[in-house]
């Protein structure tokens, strides 16, 4: 999104294989902690892209602007190929580790974007996105985001949860093999969708919320479901939600995986940063290049044994979406089809102006 918003989308305009804080052209971005040196300092062996678009798009051109989004991802990665490796596997990930690349998957962030279609959820599914998370800071027509839950926020409940549109696209993300993402997620969504899915869940940048209680912490009870559904928490870095202030350190990132580790398991918990997404890192691990400082400020404790760190670092994932696969497989080997339903008009609301044939 910070290439779409600041480049003007154009790879002209920026060079990941340098760093960009040598660049004048970027030094003034808060929150651009990313490129091809840091990543390789930070011992990086796979990412998520976020295809984002905000939710002022809501019913407007989200589809669209993903699609530009997903296009600029799919252009860096092929111009930088001999860093990245494009992936929409399990398995891709670990050959672009062993071909010594980064691998590179696509998620899209924010149910917004598939512009109330399962047609349009499919097409991303072609296109290699591999994880979608159901809301950003605001609420679809078939699924509730978790501001709703902070009575502060202004933004009350569509839904008190997913309506039977929003189990549709669960259970069609399901079908297709493509990861259910619960992060921005209300909590009543998040134990409904949990419930629905046949496949393990990911949230994919969230933290504990006994440790900082914001809206989009994760609850202990939800917890308990992760590691009941063998579903996974990755961890941010956002200090607003590791400490619930604009400040915080390496450590207090640590004490959140230490936390979901020991109510979750080891199984359970990973690294979802958020770098590029956040204008408030830690100190301690100010941009990609700072994570392996992380994994051996851990490395201190014991309990993070070489096996845990490796889950931590990344099999854990893995796991998951090799599940997620499983399932895939499984519903195409009992003959489900593509999933059909529309969203019903009414569910739209008055939102349909840019709807030609409501």
């Amino acid at each position: 999104m910070n290439i779409r918003q600041l480049a003007d989308g154009k790879l002209s305009n920026v060079d990941l294989s340098q760093n960009l804080t040598d660049n004048p052209f970027w030094q003034g971005c808060n929150n651009c902690h990313t490129d091809i040196p840091r990543l390789r300092a930070g011992m990086v062996g796979a990412q998520f892209w976020s295809a984002y678009t905000g939710c002022r798009t809501q019913y407007l051109d989200s589809a669209q602007w993903t699609i530009d989004i997903i296009d600029i991802i799919k252009r860096f990665t092929t111009r930088h190929s001999a860093d990245f490796k494009f992936v929409t596997t399990a398995q891709g990930i670990w050959d672009a580790f062993n071909e010594g690349k980064i691998g590179s998957l696509i998620g899209v962030e924010g149910g917004h974007s598939i512009d109330n279609r399962i047609s349009v959820l499919r097409q991303f599914y072609d296109l290699g996105v591999r994880y979608m998370t159901l809301n950003h800071v605001c609420n679809t027509p078939w699924c509730d985001s978790s501001p709703v839950d902070d009575p502060e926020s202004g933004i009350a409940p569509n839904l008190n949860g997913l309506s039977d549109f929003g189990v549709t696209v669960i259970r069609e993300m399901n079908r297709l093999g493509m990861l259910v993402d619960l992060s921005h997620v209300s909590k009543a969504a998040q134990i409904q969708t949990i419930g629905v899915s046949r496949a393990p869940i990911i949230f994919s940048h969230s933290d504990a919320f006994a440790l900082c209680n914001h809206h989009r912490n994760v609850h202990d009870d939800v917890l308990q479901l992760v590691r009941d559904t063998n579903s996974i928490v990755m961890v941010n870095f956002y200090n607003y939600y590791v400490t619930c202030s604009g400040s915080g350190t390496i450590q207090d990132v640590a004490n959140h995986i230490n936390y979901i580790a020991n109510l979750a398991g080891f199984d359970h918990v990973g690294i979802g940063a958020d770098f590029d997404g956040i204008e408030s890192p830690p100190v301690g691990l100010s941009d990609t290049s700072y994570y392996p400082d992380l994994f051996a400020l851990l490395a201190e404790d014991p309990i993070w044994t070489e096996a845990n760190l490796r889950k931590l670092a990344g099999e854990n994932l893995i796991r998951v979406f090799r599940d997620v696969e499983r399932v895939r497989d499984e519903m195409a080997a009992e003959g489900i089809t593509p999933f059909e339903e529309n969203i019903p008009v009414s569910d739209l609301g008055t939102n349909t102006q840019c709807y030609t044939e409501y």
